[in-house]
């Protein structure tokens, strides 16, 4: 059986700079990008082309991050898709590859963030589960000091994006890959967890404010709605782009009103 011919659009690295700068990408900024290969059409290139485009309608001052996050690097006894017999659990804690930055794949994020972390002169941040890559004039900035005690708080890459006046671009993602809304998580009554991984000495565990993306696509739509986002297309694709900060500010306040208060966790896993 013969695949179907693909449906198109065709994007080349010159249309995605094009139709990027349409939308309002500005050569100099700094972006933080969330994206779907799939969602563009059919790309001449793929994911490196995407890439290029990108840098190109941020020229040479600007800079490109994206999340690289490895989830993978956790407890076992917690993974559902798929899980592990329980007799395994052990094992899989004695033997998990620690984090390293320079080799440790990205998972869950899609073939762009991937790209972008092989990028030559990309920089990684050093958390082992939620660390972020960049590109560009200010990417050391972007990265560095990244605790490992801090997926997505004050002292993680998107606390500096915030203070740089950096801008999200969702490009064919929803608003439940928006990363800056955890930030927000850090600066409200939040329950803390503890948290399991590899670490360069064994397994090791932390204490850590506890994050969900439950509820991120409703937060997107009143933010969309109550704020000024710059909506359009690359390609197929539906693009939104807003600043770091806004979306930080309005998720606090959101999520202050609409999530438990913190008296309100009966069971904190701590």
């Amino acid at each position: 059986m013969s695949t179907p011919p693909p449906t198109g659009p065709l994007l080349t690295r010159d249309t995605l700079r094009t139709q990027l700068g349409e939308l309002g990408v500005r050569p100099g900024e700094i972006l933080l990008v969330h994206s779907s290969l799939r969602s563009l059409g059919w790309v001449n290139g793929g994911a490196v082309a995407v890439v290029r485009g990108l840098l190109d309608a941020l020229g040479p001052q600007g800079t490109l991050v994206v999340p690289t996050q490895t989830g993978d690097l956790s407890d076992p006894e917690l993974w559902s898709n798929p899980p592990v017999p329980p007799q395994w659990w052990p094992a899989i804690r004695a033997t998990m590859p620690a984090y390293d930055p320079r080799i440790t794949p990205s998972r869950g994020v899609g073939v762009i963030p991937e790209t972008v972390r092989t990028w030559p002169g990309a920089l990684r941040s050093a958390h082992p589960q939620t660390s972020f890559a960049a590109v560009g004039r200010n990417a050391a900035e972007v990265i560095e000091g990244h605790a490992p005690d801090c997926r997505l708080g004050e002292r993680s890459p998107l606390a500096k994006l915030e203070a740089l006046g950096a801008r999200v671009l969702l490009l064919g993602a929803g608003y439940a890959s928006c990363t800056s809304f955890h930030l927000a998580e850090y600066r409200i009554p939040s329950p803390r967890v503890v948290v399991g991984r590899p670490g360069p000495k064994g397994w090791e565990t932390v204490t850590e404010v506890s994050i969900s993306s439950d509820r991120f696509d409703e937060l997107g739509y009143d933010f969309e709605r109550d704020r000024p986002v710059v909506r359009g297309k690359v390609g197929a694709a539906e693009a939104r782009l807003f600043p770091v900060a806004e979306a930080v500010a309005y998720a606090e306040r959101w999520l202050a009103l609409h999530r438990p208060r913190e008296e309100e966790f009966r069971h904190p896993r701590v």
